[in-house]
């Protein structure tokens, strides 16, 4: 946990506010954004999902893929998100759920302290004076446990298709203006795969309602040339 990273509460942030602000400067060298499955349908039409996987564990995650290079985010720029759609994971900023030092199956919410939404003089306060959670602060806190719940769900999602070979290796190329952009160590659903598993294989994706989120990660492969049109305007 760095510095500026503090478990929250009372004690510690009784005069804590959290500004209302469209400047997501927190997220502008993620070039990945880990997704829950849930987004997959708002967030293909935007930006290609793509899977990584975890060296250490072998376990893969789904990503929304936001720039072509290391550190570059194409969907941030000049203060501005330029997306219709925000990853839920940029939007919770500045808590997040982490586990307590004495239990790693105990989560506690956390902030970061030095982010440009933290304020003592502006914005939502995240307790009153007699020390009780404010309606906001609350909020903040369902949203980031029905995200962690859904992350369950995800995680199951993958795993399903790891278990079942879908998952291939691939190295993307792009084109542009005349250089080739390598993307390599990205999985994809390999659709032939996917043609081929045995109808029982099938049938039981289909009433885990994972169908629809293989088809919105594989449509959202064409937001790759969307992607380098976005290099293309800010070089």
């Amino acid at each position: 946990m760095t510095s500026s990273v503090r478990p929250l509460s009372f004690e510690n942030h009784n005069l804590t506010k959290i500004k209302h602000s469209n400047d997501y400067h927190h997220a502008k060298d993620q070039q990945v954004v880990p997704l829950i499955v849930h987004e997959f349908a708002r967030a293909s039409a935007e930006m290609p999902i793509v899977f990584v996987k975890n060296a250490d564990t072998g376990e893969f995650q789904a990503v929304a893929l936001l720039g072509l290079s290391p550190n570059e985010n194409l969907f941030y720029s000049s203060e501005k998100w330029l997306s219709d759609y925000l990853p839920a994971l940029i939007s919770h900023h500045p808590f997040a759920l982490m586990p307590t030092q004495n239990d790693e199956n105990q989560l506690q919410m956390v902030i970061k302290e030095d982010s440009n939404f933290v304020s003592t003089t502006e914005g939502e306060a995240l307790f009153d004076e007699a020390g009780n959670e404010t309606k906001y602060l609350e909020s903040r806190k369902n949203s980031l446990g029905q995200y962690f719940d859904n992350s369950h769900v995800t995680q199951a999602f993958t795993k399903q298709l790891s278990d079942n070979s879908l998952l291939s290796q691939q190295n993307l190329s792009l084109e542009l203006n005349g250089e080739k952009i390598a993307l390599n160590g990205v999985y994809l659903v390999d659709e032939k795969a996917l043609n081929a598993l045995p109808d029982e294989d099938f049938i039981a994706l289909r009433k885990k309602g994972y169908l629809a989120p293989i088809y919105n990660h594989l449509g959202s492969l064409h937001q790759l040339s969307r992607l380098a049109k976005l290099k293309a305007a800010n070089s």
